[in-house]
């Protein structure tokens, strides 16, 4: 019988950035999300939460909280990018075990700047630049594993080069299941036009953490035909509680219990920047709405 173990993370507290005045302390995020009704955390931004494993883990510990996994960013197909990367990736990694997370969250960093919209490369890989991705992914979930001994789940995201079905789908094909698997963010498959019970459906082996969100299709509509970048879309409220857009959560829920595997389910809405005051209540009613889902397989502990 599947397990989905729901949890929340910084960001749909408006958290974006390892420090930035306009987010929330960490130590009001760690009491709301708490009494929020959530057990299990993502670090979030590295250096938001304390970066020292015992303080970190007397801080979830005070709020009987446990961390689920870490998140970080890669630009794997640029040339010579390998050891700054792997340097993050070695310290999220490092934090995210010794706090007692088994998974690392990797993203693909945009092809533009969300705030400013700057184009920084092409929206498109070469062949050759797509190769030196999925092989550099590879063999960094194998280096990740190996040294830390947690798990790289490769999450899509809006303006990157891992975005759109197609991509994603050739992502799957083009890296090895050992090493890579996926978190499906519900949100950004579907801000890029996706299915995500499509792909839980062709892919069921490789669903390794889902991102639990949903986004507002006119707003998506409206950033498609203005061309705005993601960054905006999140300005003018494209992320959105449930059940107020798409994709609808409970048989995607449903899809993954047949599944028949033990997977975290982090609610994340993206809100930066936002007042201190909203995260809370959307996050208390998230957790009410997804525990009368009726999907059996739902733990909030």
């Amino acid at each position: 019988m599947s397990v989905i173990r729901v949890g929340s993370a910084p960001d749909s507290w408006g958290v974006w950035f390892g420090t930035d005045p306009r987010q929330v302390p960490y130590g009001r995020f760690l009491d709301e999300v708490s009494a929020a009704g959530y057990r299990w955390i993502e670090l979030g931004p590295f250096g938001y939460l304390p970066t020292d494993p015992q303080r970190l883990l007397d801080e979830l510990g005070a709020r009987n909280l446990r961390l689920s996994a870490g998140t970080v960013f890669e630009r794997l197909h640029q040339p010579g990018s390998w050891d700054a990367v792997w340097d993050v990736v070695a310290r999220v990694s490092a934090l995210t075990a010794a706090a007692g997370g088994t998974q690392v969250v990797v993203i693909p960093e945009m092809w533009r700047d969300p705030a400013t919209g700057v184009v920084r490369e092409d929206s498109h890989l070469t062949p050759e630049l797509w190769r030196a991705k999925t092989s550099g992914v590879d063999r960094l979930g194998q280096a990740m594993f190996e040294e830390f001994g947690v798990a790289l789940r490769y999450h899509p995201h809006a303006d990157s080069h891992v975005g759109r079905q197609d991509e994603v789908v050739r992502l799957l094909e083009d890296t090895d299941p050992r090493f890579v698997n996926l978190c499906l963010d519900t949100g950004h498959i579907s801000y890029c036009g996706g299915d995500n019970l499509a792909i839980i459906g062709e892919y069921p082996d490789r669903i390794g953490y889902l991102h639990l969100k949903q986004v507002d299709p006119a707003i998506v509509a409206k950033a498609d035909e203005q061309g705005l970048t993601f960054g905006e879309a999140v300005t003018l409220g494209v992320m959105v509680e449930p059940p107020r857009g798409v994709p609808e959560l409970p048989p995607l829920l449903a899809a993954v219990e047949k599944l028949e595997v033990d997977v975290f389910a982090i609610v994340e809405q993206d809100l930066y920047p936002c007042a201190g005051d909203v995260p809370l209540p959307i996050a208390a009613r998230t957790q009410k709405y997804l525990s009368g889902c009726g999907v059996p397989a739902l733990r909030f502990d």
